[in-house]
């Protein structure tokens, strides 16, 4: 639909593995392009590509049953040196999850050290983890007993603090692939076929 790279960009939101069968296949691709194009490919860290979420959603099994556990290791190094966020066109920010109460400045992401693994909470955390969600609160704990919920102030905060346009972001099924949230400030895009 957009071509290949180099004639065009692509960014990737994360949740490479555990999404079927063939998450070694997976992940393998996006790396070669990577490797090959590096101009023209960007791939983001999701919650996924984490030593602990691995564990109990299927890629370690997976990398044990058809390589071998050092293979496994070798993974969770390249996703502890993946980058969190990337903004588009200086007015588009994308990330897997969403905002965090600790993101005050662009260089707070910039200063996370990398490689690092997830902690259980905080910045990191929530760039992978938040949820928008319709709500008064600006921030509430999120149901899924990791990081925050936040509504839509933080967002239009958030926006205009930074002057962007757009929060784009993934880790949640939607319909349709994508769908948008209050008045198209934020928009969650989604792929995996199951």
């Amino acid at each position: 639909m957009c071509g290949f790279p180099p004639a065009a960009n692509y960014l990737f939101l994360g949740d490479y593995v555990d999404r079927g069968k063939q998450s070694l296949e997976t992940i393998l691709l996006l790396l070669c392009y990577k490797l090959k194009y590096p101009e023209n490919f960007f791939l983001l860290r999701g919650n996924h590509e984490c030593a602990n979420v691995t564990r109990v959603y299927g890629f370690y099994d997976e990398c044990k049953r058809r390589c071998n556990i050092k293979i496994w290791k070798t993974f969770v190094d390249t996703f502890n040196c993946l980058p969190l966020a990337a903004i588009v066109a200086g007015k588009i920010f994308c990330v897997h999850g969403g905002l965090s109460p600790s993101l005050s400045h662009m260089d707070d992401i910039r200063g996370i050290a990398r490689p690092t693994d997830v902690p259980d909470y905080g910045l990191l955390n929530d760039l992978l983890w938040s949820d928008p969600a319709d709500m008064e609160e600006d921030w509430e704990p999120n149901e899924r007993g990791v990081s925050y919920c936040f509504g839509k102030k933080v967002i239009m905060d958030f926006l205009q603090r930074h002057d962007f346009d757009l929060v784009c972001r993934a880790h949640m099924v939607v319909e349709d692939g994508y769908e948008f949230f209050q008045d198209r400030i934020l928009v969650t895009v989604f792929s995996a076929p199951n």
